[in-house]
């Protein structure tokens, strides 16, 4: 990895002219990170944290098409940055600790990044609704993990990751949807991705609270190991703790480049 500036240079960083070193883009719709040879955007920087690419040309267009995709619904719910792209990579940093096989690490790859595809047939109207849900809104808003399943299912093998994106809202404790799964009945993978959904929510800013500091959130996932999180999951976060505030601090002094195109 490059060497980064110092987090306080990156936030008040002026980046005139400036766009990422890896790809060349430079838009308003993305983050980049200072450092010491210019800027690179997030999605270049997560691309960093992932294995060396062994798929066929083919799948790295398919690849590279539903991580566009993801943005693109990302930016309709007003999420900060690559929110689907970054908690897939940041789940892979706990799969690697469990799974070896680099096929069912791949399956919980996408399976992460297309946790939420379902709200694609959410209205704006719920989704973006910033007072609290009706019921009714509420019963609209939770068809969002079948109508995912339904969607991923439908692709060729990611039957593993259909069943992740099925399993993304379950609970360990069993009080979660739809289906009111419970311990190893929900995928290992949608236990993991649990985890670091939390941990991206908490550490982000939202329209009601600034962004929490790591700490507190992982003081929130210990605290609720054995009832929302998977013991196994919270054990790997721990394990995982210097690489994800590592993670997490990179994202929180990522910036907005002054004048990006949309």
């Amino acid at each position: 990895m490059r060497s980064m500036v110092g987090l306080a240079d990156n936030r008040t960083a002026v980046a005139t002219g400036a766009a990422c070193a890896c790809c060349g883009t430079r838009s308003a719709s993305r983050r980049y990170i200072a450092e010491a040879d210019g800027y690179c955007c997030e999605a270049c920087l997560l691309d960093r944290r992932l294995p060396a690419p062994t798929a066929a040309a083919t799948e790295q267009l398919y690849a590279r098409f539903v991580e566009a995709l993801t943005e693109t619904l990302d930016l309709r719910e007003h999420e900060t940055g690559l929110h689907s792209r970054r908690v897939a990579c940041h789940t892979q940093v706990l799969a690697r600790r469990l799974v070896a096989e680099p096929a069912a690490l791949r399956q919980i790859y996408w399976g992460a990044l297309l946790h939420d595809i379902g709200k694609i047939g959410v209205p704006d109207a719920i989704l973006l609704k910033e007072d609290r849900l009706s019921d009714a809104e509420w019963t609209v808003m939770r068809s969002h993990v079948d109508c995912g399943w339904q969607i991923v299912a439908r692709l060729p093998e990611m039957t593993a990751a259909a069943e992740l994106v099925r399993c993304h809202e379950e609970r360990f404790d069993g009080g979660g949807y739809p289906r009111g799964l419970k311990g190893d009945e929900i995928a290992l993978g949608a236990r993991l991705f649990a985890v670091i959904d939390t941990l991206d929510a908490m550490t982000s800013d939202r329209s009601y609270r600034k962004a929490l500091p790591f700490d507190a959130a992982q003081r929130e996932i210990v605290r609720l190991a054995g009832t929302q999180f998977d013991p196994l999951a919270v054990d790997a976060f721990l394990a995982e703790e210097a690489t994800l505030r590592e993670m997490v601090t990179l994202k929180c002094s990522a910036v907005a480049l002054p004048g990006g195109a949309p």
